[in-house]
Protein backbone atom coordinates (compact mmCIF):
# COMPACT_ATOMS: atom_id res chain seq x y z
CA UNK A 1 0.00 0.00 0.00
CA UNK A 2 1.73 3.41 -0.87
CA UNK A 3 1.64 6.78 0.66
CA UNK A 4 -1.35 7.95 -1.98
CA UNK A 5 -3.46 5.40 -0.98
CA UNK A 6 -3.55 5.87 2.21
CA UNK A 7 -4.27 9.42 1.60
CA UNK A 8 -7.22 8.56 -0.55
CA UNK A 9 -8.42 6.21 2.06
CA UNK A 10 -8.66 8.57 4.24
CA UNK A 11 -10.12 11.35 1.90
CA UNK A 12 -12.58 8.57 0.91
CA UNK A 13 -13.90 7.81 4.70
CA UNK A 14 -13.49 11.00 6.26
CA UNK A 15 -12.24 9.47 9.27
CA UNK A 16 -8.80 8.87 11.11
CA UNK A 17 -7.83 5.97 9.89
CA UNK A 18 -4.08 4.67 9.30
CA UNK A 19 -3.94 1.46 7.49
CA UNK A 20 -1.07 -1.15 8.35
CA UNK A 21 -0.52 -4.50 6.13
CA UNK A 22 0.56 -6.34 10.09
CA UNK A 23 -0.20 -4.84 13.77
CA UNK A 24 2.93 -2.79 14.29
CA UNK A 25 3.92 0.68 13.51
CA UNK A 26 6.51 1.00 10.52
CA UNK A 27 6.00 4.51 9.43
CA UNK A 28 9.30 4.02 7.01
CA UNK A 29 7.19 1.29 5.14
CA UNK A 30 4.80 3.96 3.91
CA UNK A 31 7.84 6.36 3.54
CA UNK A 32 5.94 8.33 5.84
CA UNK A 33 7.41 11.25 8.11
CA UNK A 34 7.11 11.25 11.63
CA UNK A 35 4.72 14.27 11.20
CA UNK A 36 3.23 13.83 8.06
CA UNK A 37 0.08 12.18 10.02
CA UNK A 38 -0.60 15.76 11.33
CA UNK A 39 -1.04 16.98 7.86
CA UNK A 40 -3.21 14.65 6.57
CA UNK A 41 -6.99 16.25 6.35
CA UNK A 42 -9.73 15.02 8.96
CA UNK A 43 -6.83 14.13 11.25
CA UNK A 44 -7.36 13.66 14.70
CA UNK A 45 -6.40 10.77 16.65
CA UNK A 46 -5.12 7.68 15.17
CA UNK A 47 -6.73 4.69 15.21
CA UNK A 48 -4.95 1.17 14.09
CA UNK A 49 -7.34 -0.89 12.32
CA UNK A 50 -6.19 -3.92 10.05
CA UNK A 51 -7.32 -4.40 6.61
CA UNK A 52 -10.35 -6.77 7.43
CA UNK A 53 -11.86 -3.64 9.62
CA UNK A 54 -11.52 -1.18 6.39
CA UNK A 55 -12.93 -4.03 4.02
CA UNK A 56 -15.80 -4.16 6.24
CA UNK A 57 -16.13 -0.02 6.25
CA UNK A 58 -15.85 -0.15 2.61
CA UNK A 59 -19.27 -2.64 2.65
CA UNK A 60 -20.89 -0.06 4.99
CA UNK A 61 -20.09 2.66 2.90
CA UNK A 62 -21.12 0.97 -0.53
CA UNK A 63 -24.75 0.29 0.94
CA UNK A 64 -25.70 3.73 1.63
CA UNK A 65 -29.23 4.23 0.48
CA UNK A 66 -30.02 5.45 -3.08
CA UNK A 67 -33.13 7.01 -3.10
CA UNK A 68 -35.23 7.52 -6.52
CA UNK A 69 -38.33 9.31 -6.13
CA UNK A 70 -41.33 8.41 -8.80
CA UNK A 71 -43.70 11.08 -9.60
CA UNK A 72 -43.33 15.05 -9.57
CA UNK A 73 -46.72 16.24 -9.23
CA UNK A 74 -47.96 18.67 -6.61
CA UNK A 75 -47.47 16.13 -3.86
CA UNK A 76 -44.28 14.21 -5.66
CA UNK A 77 -42.43 17.73 -5.32
CA UNK A 78 -43.19 18.87 -2.16
CA UNK A 79 -41.78 15.67 -0.84
CA UNK A 80 -39.13 15.95 -3.22
CA UNK A 81 -38.37 19.17 -1.26
CA UNK A 82 -38.12 16.89 1.94
CA UNK A 83 -36.43 14.40 1.03
CA UNK A 84 -33.82 16.06 -1.00
CA UNK A 85 -32.68 17.98 2.36
CA UNK A 86 -32.90 14.90 4.27
CA UNK A 87 -30.67 12.45 2.67
CA UNK A 88 -28.08 15.86 2.75
CA UNK A 89 -28.42 15.12 6.76
CA UNK A 90 -28.50 11.50 7.23
CA UNK A 91 -24.98 9.05 5.99
CA UNK A 92 -27.48 6.50 5.84
CA UNK A 93 -28.13 7.96 2.47
CA UNK A 94 -26.56 8.93 -0.97
CA UNK A 95 -27.14 13.01 -1.36
CA UNK A 96 -28.30 12.51 -5.01
CA UNK A 97 -32.00 12.13 -5.42
CA UNK A 98 -33.41 11.16 -8.83
CA UNK A 99 -36.82 11.84 -9.55
CA UNK A 100 -38.53 10.90 -12.49
CA UNK A 101 -40.85 13.33 -14.66
CA UNK A 102 -43.55 12.71 -17.26
CA UNK A 103 -41.83 15.16 -20.03
CA UNK A 104 -44.13 17.90 -20.95
CA UNK A 105 -44.07 21.19 -22.56
CA UNK A 106 -44.33 24.21 -20.46
CA UNK A 107 -44.19 27.57 -22.47
CA UNK A 108 -42.36 25.36 -25.24
CA UNK A 109 -39.49 23.89 -23.33
CA UNK A 110 -39.22 20.41 -21.44
CA UNK A 111 -40.23 20.39 -17.95
CA UNK A 112 -37.12 18.29 -17.06
CA UNK A 113 -35.33 20.97 -18.04
CA UNK A 114 -37.01 23.81 -16.08
CA UNK A 115 -36.89 22.29 -12.96
CA UNK A 116 -33.29 21.31 -13.40
CA UNK A 117 -32.21 24.65 -14.04
CA UNK A 118 -34.55 26.45 -11.79
CA UNK A 119 -34.62 24.52 -9.17
CA UNK A 120 -38.44 24.49 -9.00
CA UNK A 121 -41.33 22.76 -10.35
CA UNK A 122 -42.86 25.39 -12.49
CA UNK A 123 -46.02 23.64 -13.75
CA UNK A 124 -47.10 21.67 -10.66
CA UNK A 125 -45.67 23.82 -7.49
CA UNK A 126 -44.59 27.22 -8.72
CA UNK A 127 -43.19 29.46 -6.33
CA UNK A 128 -41.55 26.85 -4.14
CA UNK A 129 -37.47 26.28 -4.52
CA UNK A 130 -36.73 22.28 -4.45
CA UNK A 131 -33.33 21.46 -3.06
CA UNK A 132 -30.19 21.31 -6.06
CA UNK A 133 -29.33 17.48 -5.69
CA UNK A 134 -32.86 16.85 -6.67
CA UNK A 135 -32.36 15.87 -10.15
CA UNK A 136 -35.07 15.67 -12.62
CA UNK A 137 -34.89 12.82 -15.48
CA UNK A 138 -37.49 12.10 -18.36
CA UNK A 139 -35.97 8.56 -18.29
CA UNK A 140 -37.69 6.36 -15.92
CA UNK A 141 -35.10 3.02 -16.20
CA UNK A 142 -32.07 5.83 -15.59
CA UNK A 143 -33.66 7.25 -12.31
CA UNK A 144 -34.04 3.48 -10.27
CA UNK A 145 -30.41 2.13 -11.59
CA UNK A 146 -29.07 0.97 -8.60
CA UNK A 147 -31.54 2.85 -6.17
CA UNK A 148 -32.31 0.83 -3.08
CA UNK A 149 -35.14 2.78 -2.61
CA UNK A 150 -38.10 3.70 -4.44
CA UNK A 151 -40.63 6.27 -3.15
CA UNK A 152 -44.03 6.05 -5.46
CA UNK A 153 -45.66 9.49 -5.71
CA UNK A 154 -48.16 9.19 -8.88
CA UNK A 155 -51.61 8.33 -9.57
CA UNK A 156 -53.05 5.42 -9.01
CA UNK A 157 -54.78 4.34 -12.26
CA UNK A 158 -50.98 4.61 -13.48
CA UNK A 159 -49.12 2.51 -11.09
CA UNK A 160 -49.64 -1.08 -12.67
CA UNK A 161 -48.13 0.43 -16.28
CA UNK A 162 -45.17 1.85 -14.28
CA UNK A 163 -44.55 -1.45 -12.65
CA UNK A 164 -44.48 -3.33 -15.80
CA UNK A 165 -41.80 -0.37 -17.19
CA UNK A 166 -39.50 -1.32 -14.14
CA UNK A 167 -39.21 -4.94 -13.75
CA UNK A 168 -35.74 -6.66 -14.67
CA UNK A 169 -34.31 -2.63 -14.59
CA UNK A 170 -34.53 -2.38 -10.27
CA UNK A 171 -32.13 -3.31 -7.48
CA UNK A 172 -33.44 -6.95 -6.52
CA UNK A 173 -32.60 -5.67 -2.73
CA UNK A 174 -34.45 -2.36 -3.19
CA UNK A 175 -37.17 -1.63 -0.69
CA UNK A 176 -40.34 0.93 -1.27
CA UNK A 177 -42.92 2.94 -0.15
CA UNK A 178 -46.02 3.97 -1.28
CA UNK A 179 -47.98 7.84 -1.21
CA UNK A 180 -50.51 6.30 -3.98
CA UNK A 181 -53.99 6.92 -2.98
CA UNK A 182 -55.93 4.43 -4.25
CA UNK A 183 -56.71 0.61 -4.77
CA UNK A 184 -57.41 -1.54 -7.66
CA UNK A 185 -60.64 -3.65 -7.66
CA UNK A 186 -61.78 -7.03 -8.99
CA UNK A 187 -65.19 -8.98 -8.48
CA UNK A 188 -63.28 -10.62 -5.13
CA UNK A 189 -62.56 -7.39 -3.34
CA UNK A 190 -59.58 -5.07 -3.53
CA UNK A 191 -55.82 -4.54 -3.72
CA UNK A 192 -53.93 -1.87 -2.17
CA UNK A 193 -51.80 -0.32 -4.08
CA UNK A 194 -48.87 -1.24 -1.89
CA UNK A 195 -49.53 -4.87 -2.67
CA UNK A 196 -49.50 -4.31 -6.46
CA UNK A 197 -46.14 -2.90 -6.36
CA UNK A 198 -44.68 -5.64 -4.09
CA UNK A 199 -46.44 -8.32 -5.91
CA UNK A 200 -45.38 -6.57 -9.48
CA UNK A 201 -41.53 -5.83 -8.26
CA UNK A 202 -41.05 -8.58 -5.85
CA UNK A 203 -39.96 -5.68 -3.33
CA UNK A 204 -40.87 -4.89 0.45
CA UNK A 205 -43.45 -1.90 0.58
CA UNK A 206 -44.51 0.69 3.36
CA UNK A 207 -47.10 3.35 3.25
CA UNK A 208 -47.11 6.81 3.56
CA UNK A 209 -50.52 8.91 4.52
CA UNK A 210 -51.65 11.23 6.58
CA UNK A 211 -53.55 15.06 6.43
CA UNK A 212 -51.07 16.33 4.18
CA UNK A 213 -52.84 18.91 2.11
CA UNK A 214 -49.78 19.86 -0.68
CA UNK A 215 -49.08 23.48 -0.59
CA UNK A 216 -49.27 23.84 3.48
CA UNK A 217 -46.57 21.88 3.71
CA UNK A 218 -44.51 23.04 0.58
CA UNK A 219 -44.99 26.66 3.06
CA UNK A 220 -43.44 24.05 6.17
CA UNK A 221 -46.82 24.78 8.14
CA UNK A 222 -46.90 21.88 10.51
CA UNK A 223 -48.47 18.74 10.01
CA UNK A 224 -48.35 15.15 10.69
CA UNK A 225 -47.96 11.84 8.82
CA UNK A 226 -48.09 8.18 9.46
CA UNK A 227 -45.82 5.47 7.96
CA UNK A 228 -47.46 1.74 7.72
CA UNK A 229 -44.81 -0.73 7.66
CA UNK A 230 -44.40 -4.48 8.26
CA UNK A 231 -40.54 -4.13 9.22
CA UNK A 232 -39.53 -1.99 11.89
CA UNK A 233 -36.03 -1.59 10.69
CA UNK A 234 -38.04 -0.17 7.24
CA UNK A 235 -40.02 1.51 9.06
CA UNK A 236 -37.42 3.63 11.48
CA UNK A 237 -35.61 4.32 8.07
CA UNK A 238 -38.43 5.90 6.08
CA UNK A 239 -39.20 8.00 8.82
CA UNK A 240 -35.32 9.17 8.93
CA UNK A 241 -36.13 9.83 5.15
CA UNK A 242 -39.54 11.68 5.87
CA UNK A 243 -39.13 13.75 9.09
CA UNK A 244 -39.08 17.33 9.74
CA UNK A 245 -39.23 19.95 12.37
CA UNK A 246 -42.73 20.75 10.14
CA UNK A 247 -43.76 17.40 8.81
CA UNK A 248 -43.84 14.87 12.26
CA UNK A 249 -44.03 11.11 11.34
CA UNK A 250 -45.89 8.44 13.08
CA UNK A 251 -45.48 4.88 12.46
CA UNK A 252 -47.62 2.04 12.61
CA UNK A 253 -47.11 -1.70 11.91
CA UNK A 254 -49.91 -1.61 9.47
CA UNK A 255 -49.34 -1.61 6.06
CA UNK A 256 -52.57 -1.59 3.95
CA UNK A 257 -54.66 0.31 6.87
CA UNK A 258 -52.30 3.49 6.57
CA UNK A 259 -52.75 2.72 2.91
CA UNK A 260 -56.67 2.19 2.40
CA UNK A 261 -57.48 5.03 4.43
CA UNK A 262 -55.70 6.97 2.06
CA UNK A 263 -57.88 6.31 -0.46
CA UNK A 264 -61.43 5.85 1.27
CA UNK A 265 -61.13 9.60 2.35
CA UNK A 266 -61.09 10.83 -0.84
CA UNK A 267 -65.14 9.56 -1.02
CA UNK A 268 -66.14 10.91 2.07
CA UNK A 269 -64.31 14.28 0.92
CA UNK A 270 -67.12 14.66 -2.13
CA UNK A 271 -69.72 14.00 -0.23
CA UNK A 272 -68.64 16.84 1.91
CA UNK A 273 -68.02 18.54 -1.08
CA UNK A 274 -71.27 17.69 -1.99
CA UNK A 275 -72.52 19.52 1.14
CA UNK A 276 -70.79 22.48 0.59
CA UNK A 277 -72.31 22.73 -2.60
CA UNK A 278 -75.79 22.83 -1.28
CA UNK A 279 -74.94 25.26 1.21
CA UNK A 280 -76.19 22.75 3.90
CA UNK A 281 -74.30 24.27 6.48
CA UNK A 282 -71.62 22.68 9.16
CA UNK A 283 -73.78 20.29 11.20
CA UNK A 284 -74.40 18.38 7.56
CA UNK A 285 -70.65 18.13 6.82
CA UNK A 286 -70.23 16.70 10.47
CA UNK A 287 -72.64 14.61 9.98
CA UNK A 288 -71.37 13.20 6.53
CA UNK A 289 -67.61 13.33 7.69
CA UNK A 290 -68.63 10.87 10.70
CA UNK A 291 -71.18 8.55 8.66
CA UNK A 292 -68.46 8.37 5.96
CA UNK A 293 -65.80 7.66 8.71
CA UNK A 294 -67.41 4.50 9.92
CA UNK A 295 -68.16 2.81 6.54
CA UNK A 296 -64.50 3.56 5.63
CA UNK A 297 -63.32 1.16 9.13
CA UNK A 298 -66.28 -1.03 8.19
CA UNK A 299 -65.45 -1.30 4.31
CA UNK A 300 -62.13 -1.90 5.11
CA UNK A 301 -62.66 -4.33 8.18
CA UNK A 302 -64.71 -6.55 5.90
CA UNK A 303 -62.13 -6.91 2.98
CA UNK A 304 -59.06 -7.23 5.21
CA UNK A 305 -58.17 -8.95 8.16
CA UNK A 306 -55.37 -7.96 10.66
CA UNK A 307 -55.93 -3.62 10.34
CA UNK A 308 -55.55 -2.16 13.30
CA UNK A 309 -58.07 0.05 15.28
CA UNK A 310 -55.42 2.56 16.50
CA UNK A 311 -54.74 3.32 12.87
CA UNK A 312 -58.00 5.00 12.28
CA UNK A 313 -57.02 7.55 14.83
CA UNK A 314 -53.42 8.06 13.53
CA UNK A 315 -52.88 11.27 11.03
CA UNK A 316 -54.02 8.70 8.28
CA UNK A 317 -57.19 8.02 9.72
CA UNK A 318 -59.44 10.56 11.19
CA UNK A 319 -57.34 13.22 10.96
CA UNK A 320 -57.04 13.48 7.04
CA UNK A 321 -60.36 12.74 6.57
CA UNK A 322 -61.02 16.27 8.63
CA UNK A 323 -58.55 17.52 6.81
CA UNK A 324 -59.50 16.34 2.94
CA UNK A 325 -62.89 17.01 3.76
CA UNK A 326 -62.30 21.09 4.35
CA UNK A 327 -59.32 21.68 2.07
CA UNK A 328 -58.73 18.73 -0.39
CA UNK A 329 -58.95 19.04 -4.20
CA UNK A 330 -62.14 16.19 -4.10
CA UNK A 331 -63.62 18.30 -1.72
CA UNK A 332 -63.90 21.44 -4.04
CA UNK A 333 -64.30 20.06 -7.12
CA UNK A 334 -67.57 18.65 -5.76
CA UNK A 335 -68.69 21.68 -4.35
CA UNK A 336 -68.14 23.07 -8.00
CA UNK A 337 -70.23 19.64 -9.67
CA UNK A 338 -73.10 20.92 -7.55
CA UNK A 339 -73.42 24.79 -8.43
CA UNK A 340 -71.62 24.51 -12.05
CA UNK A 341 -73.67 21.11 -13.17
CA UNK A 342 -70.51 20.27 -14.98
CA UNK A 343 -69.17 16.93 -15.05
CA UNK A 344 -66.06 15.43 -13.06
CA UNK A 345 -64.29 14.99 -16.02
CA UNK A 346 -64.35 18.70 -17.26
CA UNK A 347 -63.97 20.19 -13.62
CA UNK A 348 -61.26 18.40 -13.42
CA UNK A 349 -59.43 19.51 -16.59
CA UNK A 350 -60.31 22.93 -15.88
CA UNK A 351 -59.60 23.26 -12.47
CA UNK A 352 -56.57 20.55 -11.05
CA UNK A 353 -53.80 22.29 -14.29
CA UNK A 354 -53.20 18.60 -14.88
CA UNK A 355 -53.32 17.26 -11.95
CA UNK A 356 -56.18 14.01 -11.21
CA UNK A 357 -58.95 13.37 -9.05
CA UNK A 358 -58.72 10.45 -7.02
CA UNK A 359 -61.83 10.79 -5.32
CA UNK A 360 -63.70 9.61 -7.83
CA UNK A 361 -61.88 6.34 -9.77
CA UNK A 362 -61.98 5.47 -6.01
CA UNK A 363 -65.88 5.78 -5.29
CA UNK A 364 -66.16 3.80 -9.04
CA UNK A 365 -63.67 0.98 -7.57
CA UNK A 366 -65.63 0.87 -4.56
CA UNK A 367 -68.91 0.38 -6.24
CA UNK A 368 -68.15 -2.44 -8.55
CA UNK A 369 -67.07 -4.37 -5.18
CA UNK A 370 -70.08 -3.50 -3.45
CA UNK A 371 -72.49 -4.09 -6.43
CA UNK A 372 -70.72 -7.80 -7.14
CA UNK A 373 -71.26 -8.58 -3.82
CA UNK A 374 -74.84 -7.59 -3.58
CA UNK A 375 -73.84 -5.25 -0.33
CA UNK A 376 -74.85 -1.72 -1.38
CA UNK A 377 -76.98 -1.08 1.54
CA UNK A 378 -74.49 -1.79 4.20
CA UNK A 379 -72.57 1.10 2.83
CA UNK A 380 -75.13 3.86 1.63
CA UNK A 381 -73.45 7.01 2.33
CA UNK A 382 -70.37 5.73 -0.31
CA UNK A 383 -73.48 4.13 -2.66
CA UNK A 384 -74.99 7.85 -2.81
CA UNK A 385 -72.13 9.47 -3.19
CA UNK A 386 -71.48 7.17 -6.38
CA UNK A 387 -74.97 7.50 -7.98
CA UNK A 388 -74.85 11.31 -7.79
CA UNK A 389 -71.57 11.50 -9.31
CA UNK A 390 -72.30 9.08 -11.85
CA UNK A 391 -76.62 8.15 -12.58
CA UNK A 392 -78.17 11.73 -12.30
CA UNK A 393 -79.75 11.15 -8.58
CA UNK A 394 -80.17 14.71 -7.09
CA UNK A 395 -77.37 16.05 -5.12
CA UNK A 396 -79.19 16.49 -1.84
CA UNK A 397 -79.87 12.76 -2.11
CA UNK A 398 -76.63 13.15 -0.24
CA UNK A 399 -78.40 13.81 3.45
CA UNK A 400 -82.02 11.89 2.54
CA UNK A 401 -80.58 8.21 1.29
CA UNK A 402 -78.49 7.64 4.17
CA UNK A 403 -81.16 6.68 7.16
Amino acid sequence: MTQNSVKRMIQQYRCPIIVFAKKSINSRYFGLGSNCLLKLPYYKTINFVTLSNISSNMTRENVREKVALIGSGNWGTVISKIIGNNVMRYKEFHQEVKMWVFEEKVGGRNLTELINEKHENVKYLPGFPIPENVKALPDLSEVVRDATVLVFCIPHQFVPKTCDQLKGKINPKAKAISLVKGFETDETGIRPMSHAISESLNIPVCSLSGANIANEIAEEHFSETTIGYNNLEEGELFKKLFETKYFRVGIIDDVVGVQLCGALKNVIAIGAGFVDGLKLGENAKAAIIRIGFFEMKQFMKKFYGGIKDETFFESCGIADVIATCYGGRNRKVAEKFVTTGKSFDQLEEELLNGQKLQGTLTVKEIHRVLSSKGINDEFKLFTTIYRIAFEGLPPKSIVENID
